[in-house]
Parts: C-alpha cells; sequence; structure tokens
C-alpha cells in the first residue's frame, strides 16, 4: 500500500507541478487566469469499521481562477479592458467562444477582431445613431465619410452698445464700416457641406433702437446692398429694447433665407447646393448695455463632411467615432457575457472559453449592467498569475515530490529488509 500512495503524491506533485509552470508561462498574456491543482485524499472500501489508512491522493479538478488583473494603459484605442465579470463574446462564422483578451484590432473589411480572427459581437445601430439591443452580432466600423448637414439653426448672443451714436439707416453699405454700428461673422454649411460666411450687420437708428442687415459670403451691390438675403421676410430686421436694455421685439427665432443662386452669380462662382439656404436665426439673447459691443456666443448647427479620425469605446461599452469635421457618432456597442459557473467554462486554448453545461446558460448584456464589470478603452488587463506565489508554490511542490520519492525509497528499504531476513 505504501508504494501506491507513495506513487500517487509523486503524480499529484507532477501535475502541480505542471499546473504552476503553465501559470508562469502564461504570466504575460493579456487576460491570462492562472489555474490552481485541487486534490482529495483516498480510501479503499471496507466492510468493518476499523479505522483506515488511506492510499494516497489524487487530482480532483484543475480549477481556473477568474480573478481581476491589474490594467495596463496602452495606446490604442481598440485594446479594451474588462474591469470585473464578464467576457467577450467572440464569433468565428457563427461559432461562439468567450475571451478575456481584448486586444482587437480592425481588418479589412471593417471588423474588429483579435489575432486570430474572431470577431467581435455586440450592438449595432439604426440610420438615426440609436443602439438596436437585439440578438448581438460581429461589429464592423465603417469607415466611409459622414454625411454634411444644412445649417438649419443659428444663434447670436451678444451685447450692443447702448452708448453708441445714431446713424441713418439709409445711408448703410456693407464695404463702410462707418455706416453701421457693429458686425459679427460666424459659419453656416449648405446642404453639400459647402461653408460659407455669414455676417450680421447692426445699426442704432434711435434709443432703443437697431436695425439689422445680413450678407452671405459678402455678396452685396455696387452701393453696399445685401444681395439674395431676406430677414425676417424682409430686407432688415428690427430690434428694439426696453430701457433695462433687454430685447423686447423679436420674441422668438426669425427666419432667415439666402439665395444661394444668386449669391453665386453675383460673385462669379457655382454652387450645385440646394437654393435658396434657410434656417431659423435666434437673437433673442441679444442685450443693449452700457458696456463695449461683444460677443458671447455664435452657434450653429450644420456641418461639412468628415472623415473617420479617432475612436473610442466607454464604460458601458458604446463605441464612438470622432470625425474631422468635429462630430462624433455612434458605432454600436460592444456586449458582455458571465455565466453562473464561470470555472466551468471549457478551455480552447488562444486565450478562448467554451460554453459547457458545467458553466450553465451565457447572461449577455451590455458593461455595468446587472453583474458585468465595465469596459475601458486603450487598455488591456493582464495576467492575474502572482510570480512570486507561483515561485513559492513551485518551491512547496518540489519538496512535496521529492518526500513522496522519498517515502517509496524507504518502503523499499523496509521490503528489502524484509526479503532478506533469515
Amino acid at each position: 500500500m505504501s508504494f501506491q500512495q507513495g506513487l500517487s503524491g509523486l503524480n499529484a506533485a507532477a501535475k502541480n507541478l505542471e499546473v504552476i509552470g503553465n501559470n508562469v508561462a502564461n504570466a504575460n498574456v493579456v487576460g491570462f487566469k492562472g489555474a490552481q491543482a485541487q486534490f482529495g485524499d483516498v480510501f479503499a472500501s471496507s466492510a468493518g469499521g476499523d479505522t483506515q489508512v488511506g492510499i494516497g491522493t489524487q487530482v480532483k479538478t484543475i480549477a481556473q481562477q477568474f480573478s481581476q488583473g491589474s490594467i495596463t494603459v496602452t495606446s490604442n484605442p481598440l485594446d479594451i479592458a474588462v474591469n470585473g465579470p464578464g467576457f467577450f463574446r467572440m464569433s468565428d462564422s457563427g461559432n461562439i467562444s468567450y475571451t478575456r483578451n481584448g486586444q482587437f484590432h480592425s481588418d479589412s473589411s471593417g471588423f474588429i477582431v483579435n489575432s486570430d480572427n474572431l470577431r467581435l459581437t455586440g450592438y449595432t445601430v439604426d440610420a438615426a445613431g440609436s443602439i438596436v439591443a437585439t440578438s448581438p452580432v460581429p461589429l464592423q466600423v465603417s469607415t466611409a465619410d459622414i454625411a454634411p448637414r444644412s445649417t438649419t439653426e443659428f444663434t447670436s448672443g451678444l451685447n450692443l452698445d447702448a452708448r453708441s451714436a445714431v446713424l441713418a439707416s439709409a445711408s448703410f453699405n456693407v464695404a463702410s464700416p462707418t455706416t453701421y454700428t457693429s458686425s459679427t461673422s460666424g459659419s453656416v454649411y449648405d446642404s453639400l457641406g459647402n461653408s460659407h460666411v455669414f455676417t450680421l450687420y447692426f445699426l442704432r437708428t434711435g434709443s432703443n433702437a437697431w436695425d439689422t442687415y445680413a450678407t452671405v459670403d459678402g455678396a452685396a451691390t455696387a452701393g453696399g446692398t445685401p444681395i439674395g438675403v431676406t430677414l425676417g421676410g424682409g430686407a432688415t430686421q428690427a430690434l428694439t429694447f426696453s430701457n433695462d436694455g433687454a430685447l423686447t421685439s423679436p420674441a422668438t427665432s426669425v427666419a432667415m433665407s439666402a439665395d444661394l443662386d444668386a449669391i453665386g452669380t453675383a460673385l462669379g462662382t457655382v454652387n450645385s447646393a440646394t437654393s435658396p439656404l434657410d434656417f431659423t436665426l435666434d437673437l433673442t439673447s441679444i442685450t443693449q448695455f452700457g458696456t463695449g459691443f461683444s460677443v458671447n456666443t455664435l452657434t450653429q448647427d450644420g456641418y461639412t463632411s468628415g472623415r473617420l479620425s479617432a475612436f473610442s469605446v466607454s464604460g458601458n461599452g458604446v463605441m464612438k467615432g470622432n470625425y474631422s469635421n468635429g462630430q462624433t457618432k455612434t458605432l454600436g456597442q460592444v456586449v458582455l457575457a458571465n455565466f453562473n459557473n464561470p470555472q466551468g467554462l471549457k478551455p480552447m486554448g488562444q486565450n478562448q472559453w467554451g460554453e459547457s453545461t458545467g458553466s450553465g446558460l451565457p447572461i449577455v448584456g451590455v458593461p455595468t449592467s446587472g453583474s458585468l464589470g465595465a469596459l475601458q478603452s486603450a487598455a488591456l488587463e493582464d495576467s492575474n498569475v502572482d510570480l512570486t506565489a507561483e515561485l513559492v508554490a513551485m518551491i512547496t511542490a518540489q519538496r512535496v515530490y521529492q518526500a513522496n520519492a522519498q517515502s517509496i525509497k524507504t518502503q523499499d528499504q523496509v521490503l528489502q529488509t524484509l526479503v532478506n531476513l533469515k
């Protein structure tokens, strides 16, 4: 029996060294999860009630240790770390596997893949950019330019100097700054994404009254009258203020229209965009105080076309594309999967695990929801192997192996003594 005990101890110690060696070998593998050999003693069946001595040990299981690894920051936005429970869900032509290795890149078709060309899965977006949370599919990042958007709203917030001199409205000339009190400019965009300079001119006509003129791309007649522009249905828009400097009229936004064809003809340019360019002009934030002319805000909602220039993934898995025109666009959402018993997952190699009856069915959802962890873009989860602890465990396993070998040697010496009895 003692030989069997020692032999089982040797086998168990050797298996333990194999597990430790595998942990050490993968200490630098991103997302690797160390394993632990777990043992149990062995007793022979007995019909009697006598005290029994065990007949050795056996390896019960090799248990994966799914503790969190440390996070290392990288410069690749498609490096993604999971902080907390959950696994990336990967597809190989419909065959699903799971991993904690977040080293991803975009392939020639725009799919987000790992080094084995397995595709990361998640939710796609509809035409309006809203997440479609149905069945997860391989995520694909479109590199197409974002389409331009024509300006529909322009807001001007500024202060007109109440100390300015009153001027004659009839003398207004865009080319002569002495014929108006102040001016400011901003960009607007047509249906093709062409940028146009939109200029507002303010002329004080009374103690609490102003006239507003506008030009697009500076188009004006030889006498300085704007071409192709109407404000509130006319050539000018009147502004009136109360004695405390607050705007009393207009109380709401006014219609602004620019005849791009007429403007192009005047400037000798060709523009195939939709004409006229119509948008609302919000002047309701304008004040008339006894301080200098100042522009507080100039905003508009149009933009030209843009090319994808950067990429990011938020903590809840939403992928955003940043474009050269300053716009952002939602491109999809990464999902995670978790299991009631992660240790029941089937190791498949290449840092992949497969679903099994022991693991239970996958619980799929977006990061930070339920029991799922958060994602961190431009970061990777290191292996959770503690090299110091593994080296200490290796020394212990070596001593156990040596002790079991010594046990066999001792039993051999005892047996030899018995054989030599005369």
